[in-house]
């Protein structure tokens, strides 16, 4: 595809919340109304007036008088004196914080106070021998002074302790995975988060039937599964169960639908987890948690331990590591691979791991002995994407013009996440048009957004950028249909799609593996047509070419530093997969040099090339480019009604062969 551009890319587990007990709501209001009735104890006696207190310690009433903190005075009565007279007094009855007072006042200043008692101590004793008070010992005889608790402030003090108790409750709850559950409590922040999938949990309705265009992979991981099962079969002849597996491959490709798969037919406890769950702001929490993960294993055995992206942990030691530093990520490799070589092969524990950049794991965890199979998930071919679009088009209702075989044809390079993509997409597509079944133009337009991105219907383009546009897809157009090894056209649209394409050529790529010099130069020709049609219609260019230039350095630098197709700097590669050439490079200054010289030859070479197919092809060009301002969009068919058949092409060149 070439493209245009504007400027210069069943049921889940629900987290359960903390359980709400309600003997604690028990004990909350418990301590609330002892705590209320040991405040308000002495806070609801009745005021009276100091005339009435003498009153009644001259009746005999007065059992006793506290004076608490020089300030208030509290009276209590004997109860026998009033059960005679059949009296309750004022006392506000409180079983809980004891014998209350029954009355109370102020006694103003303590000085004057204290010399009134004395006066009225005075005047008690010089009563007469027929009063009931006198030389009666249990009656009132004086104030005692006492200093009375403030229960507000000592419960002022405790409250920031009580707050501070709160907030590291509150954080280590959060710090150790949410609240609530095994994972609320510190002590378990080192406990494997591995998800266990086993007979009596059936979230796993993945089986080897859903998964399609993978034959080989899935014959390696049929065959462990089977390993688990009968494993008698294999030990009796002195085979090894293995003790890894990694699957290895582009992403979308079906890797962790492959290990759902396994999940789903092993029959055995299956715990799935992810490279990034061992990964902790705490020390050695990582390598706990791999520890906790084969104790589960072992104990659970036969069973299959599953690291999706198991890269996340699984880097090469040494590289990018500070001096000095503790690398947590290198201890939670170390433990894993300890725990890997630590359980014997009869115990009947697999791992198997998954990742999309096999390149940065260490060699240790590769080394046979550890993942003694290394599996290749790759983008299918067109067999398989054949099955794969059967297995995505069971759950649609398709029309009758629906073919897998031609939906596989026209979707060269994808993955089976892509493809799933497209299906799904082109029901969408068919609902928004109120359609019953989904036909072939919903899957047309599913495929155009997929690979151009959204229409944009509302882009205003001026008449001058659309006739430049116009020429520049079909340059790309007029070099793809006459040379010799480009792809085959399938569509050429002028209509803006995605974030900057204002218009793309569409090719059919071959099956193809091996690419000779002759079929990377005419591709490089028709990848710049839309720049050698601007020069040539218009005598300038544009910043439309940014896509095809990026493209067309990348495989002129490919053919000279990698693929040893140039003959001034020979047959050398410097390919670096793990770019352990970041900082220095593998050659001279003068070979960079002339390596820079070289591409930018073959790309100059392509070019003039191109400049003069488009000139001598100069009437063809403005028929595709004419037809495509009025049509905005064209297919090979109509392309072939302009400027008649692609010329044939050699037997080997149409079978890819090199």
């Amino acid at each position: 595809m070439s493209e245009y551009n504007t400027n210069g890319d069943n049921q889940e587990n629900k987290p359960k919340g903390p359980k709400i007990n309600s003997y604690w709501i028990y004990g909350i209001l418990i301590v609330f109304i002892l705590a209320s009735s040991l405040m308000t104890g002495y806070n609801n006696s009745q005021e009276i007036d100091i005339e009435d207190f003498e009153r009644m310690a001259k009746a005999g009433d007065v059992e006793k008088l506290i004076v608490f903190n020089n300030q208030k005075a509290v009276v209590y009565l004997d109860s026998a004196k009033l059960a005679e007279k059949n009296e309750t007094g004022g006392r506000f009855k409180n079983a809980i914080a004891g014998k209350a007072p029954d009355y109370q006042f102020e006694i103003g200043p303590p000085d004057e106070f204290a010399k009134r008692m004395e006066a009225f101590k005075k005047e008690l004793a010089s009563l007469d021998e027929t009063n009931p008070i006198a030389g009666n010992p249990r009656y009132f005889v004086g104030p005692r002074y006492k200093p009375k608790p403030n229960y507000w402030d000592f419960l002022g003090y405790l409250l920031p302790f009580i707050l501070l108790i709160l907030i590291w409750i509150f954080i280590m709850r959060r710090v150790s995975g949410g609240a609530g559950g095994p994972g609320a409590q510190i002590f378990n922040i080192g406990k494997s988060k591995a998800t266990l999938f086993d007979n009596s949990n059936t979230k796993v309705n993945v089986t080897f039937k859903d998964v399609a265009g993978l034959d080989e992979a899935k014959e390696e991981v049929m065959e462990v599964v089977d390993f688990l099962k009968n494993p008698k079969k294999y030990t009796a002849l002195g085979g090894k169960i293995p003790k890894g597996v990694l699957l290895v491959g582009p992403p979308g490709t079906g890797k962790t639908l492959l290990a759902k798969a396994v999940a789903g037919e092993a029959g055995t406890p299956f715990f799935s987890i992810s490279g990034s769950d061992f990964v902790e702001m705490f020390v050695g929490v990582g390598a706990s948690r791999v520890r906790d993960l084969f104790k589960q294993a072992r104990e659970k055995a036969p069973c299959i331990i599953f690291i999706d992206e198991i890269d996340a942990i699984g880097r090469a030691r040494g590289k990018g590591a500070m001096q000095g530093g503790n690398d947590e990520r290198e201890n939670t490799l170390n433990q894993l691979l300890v725990e890997m070589d630590g359980f014997s092969t009869d115990k009947g524990v697999i791992l198997m791991a998954a990742t999309n950049r096999p390149d940065v794991l260490d060699s240790a965890l590769l080394r046979p002995g550890r993942f003694d199979r290394q599996i290749g998930i790759d983008k299918p071919d067109l067999k398989g994407r054949i099955e794969i679009f059967k297995v995505h088009l069971k759950p649609i209702k398709t029309g009758p013009d629906i073919d897998a075989d031609i939906l596989a044809e026209q979707t060269p390079g994808f993955a089976g996440a892509d493809i799933a993509n497209v299906c799904n997409e082109a029901a969408l597509v068919a609902a928004r048009r109120g359609k019953r079944a989904v036909e072939m133009d919903d899957f047309n337009y599913a495929l155009d957004r997929v690979i151009g991105g959204l229409e944009k219907k509302n882009k205003l383009i001026s008449p001058e950028e659309k006739k430049i546009i116009a020429y520049h897809e079909a340059g790309h157009t007029i070099a793809g249909w006459f040379l010799e090894h480009a792809h085959p056209l399938v569509k050429v649209t002028i209509v803006p799609r995605g974030l900057a394409a204002l218009g793309y050529a569409q090719y059919l790529p071959r099956e193809q593996y091996l690419y000779r010099t002759e079929q990377l130069m005419d591709e490089m020709c028709m990848t710049l047509g839309g720049r050698a049609a601007e020069e040539i219609i218009f005598d300038k260019i544009t910043t439309g070419a940014l896509s095809d230039l990026e493209k067309v350095t990348k495989m002129a630098y490919a053919m000279v530093s990698i693929y040893g197709m140039n003959d001034a700097i020979g047959q050398v590669s410097f390919y670096d997969p793990q770019n352990n050439y970041q900082f220095s490079k593998p050659y001279s200054d003068e070979t960079a040099t002339k390596i820079d010289d070289e591409a930018r030859s073959i790309i100059d070479k392509a070019y003039q090339r191109t400049l003069e197919l488009l000139r001598d092809k100069r009437d063809e060009l403005e028929m595709i480019a004419n037809e495509l301002l009025e049509k905005e969009v064209l297919l090979k068919s109509d392309v072939e009604r302009l400027i008649g058949t692609r010329p044939s092409r050699p037997a080997a060149a149409q079978n890819g062969v090199s």
